[in-house]
């Protein structure tokens, strides 16, 4: 299982970049699982639902299931932020994770930029950046594609991580 991440400031465009990504790449027959990392409370609950209610009333783990899914959800009850690396061993077998957010662990990743937010680029003080994904024209060491070029920054991450057709899990 390979790992692949997207960074960037808030409103750079990694979710729409995410997005794009996943539906190129599972085109050329890779499978893909995401994690997406949130830096606020989220519920992907609903009060009133009874799985909300079993949760309310201290399960630390509900699974919810149907014929079309199936969700776990894991309480964490005043214990830590599981780490990526931890939270990779929960998913299935895929060809390729693609992370968004995350960005002091240690997998490559590329820098999403708009220059719009006026935020700096990451990428100068991060190593484990390895291209950039921008709006506008940028000089760097890195390679820097266009942020609505999906094919190439997909071209990109699967010869970085040396996925070639053969190696369609």
């Amino acid at each position: 299982m390979q790992i692949y991440g997207v960074v960037g400031w808030k409103n750079s465009g990694k979710t729409g970049l995410m997005e794009r990504l996943v539906t190129e790449i599972t085109r050329r027959g890779f499978s893909v699982s995401t994690v997406k990392h949130a830096h606020h409370s989220f519920d992907v609950d609903h009060p009133g639902k009874d799985s909300h209610r079993h949760r309310m009333a201290g399960a630390r783990e509900v699974l919810l299931a149907s014929k079309n899914r199936w969700a776990l959800m894991h309480e964490l009850r005043d214990k830590d932020e599981p780490s990526l690396e931890e939270l990779l061993t929960k998913l299935s077998g895929v060809d390729l994770v693609l992370v968004e957010g995350y960005k002091r662990d240690a997998h490559p990743k590329v820098e999403a930029h708009r220059q719009e937010t006026g935020n700096e680029l990451i990428s100068p003080e991060d190593p484990t950046i390895r291209a950039i994904a921008s709006d506008v024209s940028l000089v760097h060491e890195k390679p820097v594609f266009d942020l609505n070029d999906t094919e190439a920054i997909a071209d990109f991450i699967l010869f970085d991580l040396g996925m070639t057709a053969s190696s369609v899990g």
